[in-house]
């Protein structure tokens, strides 16, 4: 067989092995200077993970929550959750602009008797009589009670337990972890799958226009 024709049967092969190696490459480079969606999320979570071992092996300190007015009230809240934050999973985190939201409207912004007494941000109740509460004003032998905290940041961080694991809020946590995945935050939507947290019909409006208005963090 000539050397011409040789070439010519082993051709192909040579076109297939160009078309792979440039396929490599191209998905190497796409994948590196171009990354999808899922490729980016990968390596976010990976380093948010990473992120609270970190604040795990220095061992943070929860922060003062002082303050004496709306402005500064916000700004205490805000501190409370980044500290939250660096110890939960990325993915188990609620929007700092739903708590403030929730915690603004729920205690009038830091001033409510649950919250000054009570250091009760959401007016969390309790039916166990052996828990610390406060009583409502308006119904002194109520069966539940306003629970007391030791600090506000401590009923942030109550507040978050139950809504990533009420039943309640099975809803909130599939919307959650949608938006999530996505990158999306939709926090009407978010606020819609809260309904049970509040008898107010209008509730998930409201806090969303807390949320608009005051342009929370």
């Amino acid at each position: 067989m000539s050397t011409k024709n040789r070439f010519k049967k082993y051709l192909p092969k040579v076109y297939f092995t160009i078309a792979i190696c440039f396929v490599v490459a191209t998905a190497f480079v796409y994948g590196t200077f171009k990354p999808n969606s899922y490729v980016k999320n990968r390596i976010i979570h990976q380093v948010e993970a990473e992120v609270v071992e970190t604040a795990h092996s220095f061992g943070l300190h929860e922060p003062a929550f002082e303050y004496n007015n709306e402005e500064t009230f916000v700004y205490a809240l805000k501190n409370c959750i980044d500290y939250i934050n660096f110890k939960t999973e990325p993915s188990k985190r609620i929007p700092s602009a739903i708590i403030i939201g929730m915690a603004g409207i729920e205690s009038g912004w830091g001033t409510s008797r649950f919250a000054v007494d009570g250091n009760n941000l959401f007016g969390i109740r309790t039916w166990d009589p052996n828990t610390p509460q406060l009583k409502p004003l308006e119904l002194p032998n109520a069966r539940f009670g306003v629970r007391v905290y030791k600090t506000k940041c401590e009923s942030v961080q109550s507040m978050i337990d139950t809504i990533n694991n009420h039943s309640a809020y099975k809803e909130f946590r599939k919307e959650r972890h949608l938006q999530y995945t996505n990158g999306n935050w939709n926090y009407r939507e978010l606020l819609e799958k809260l309904d049970a947290w509040s008898t107010n019909p209008k509730y998930a409006g409201i806090v969303f226009d807390a949320i608009i208005t005051r342009q929370l963090p």
